[in-house]
């Protein structure tokens, strides 16, 4: 599938790949194209997980459906850090595969439930785009 396909037809289709193919296929394809623009000077390989939690929280959402999670991200001193997201899967079970981008200085606060709008991502639409490609890719 490519960039052109629909976006937001989350399904838990039959015959999908299971959570642990589509982790493996999601780490093995993040880089430094699929981050987050705003978290590009920290990525690196050493912390692959920097700045790709809004791409991987779609891309899980595209496969498995279930809810989109958002939280603020704070450091201890009162800084704003970001945004971070993540999924609830439909039976209820979170899932998060990006969750050790953070350092001990930043704290992941509560989420709140996001609704998918529909279309293409207003932010970081190429990444998105970039991360799914390669994932489904590696899928089949």
């Amino acid at each position: 599938m490519t960039s052109s396909a629909v976006w937001a037809s989350p399904a838990s289709r039959v015959g999908a790949p299971g959570i642990i193919v589509v982790e493996r296929a999601i780490r093995a394809s993040w880089s430094r194209e699929t981050c987050d623009e705003c978290d590009v000077d920290a990525w690196s390989p050493e912390n692959p997980a920097r700045g790709q939690c809004g791409s991987t929280a779609l891309t899980v959402h595209d496969l498995f459906g279930g809810a989109l999670l958002l939280a603020e991200v704070w450091c201890p001193d009162g800084r704003w850090q970001g945004y971070h997201w993540w999924n609830r899967l439909p039976d209820g079970r979170e899932l998060d595969l990006t969750r050790e981008q953070f350092g001990p200085d930043e704290v992941v606060q509560l989420p709140r439930v996001i609704d998918r709008p529909p279309g293409r991502p207003r932010r970081c639409a190429a990444q998105y785009e970039l991360l799914r490609d390669r994932v489904l890719t590696t899928l089949g």
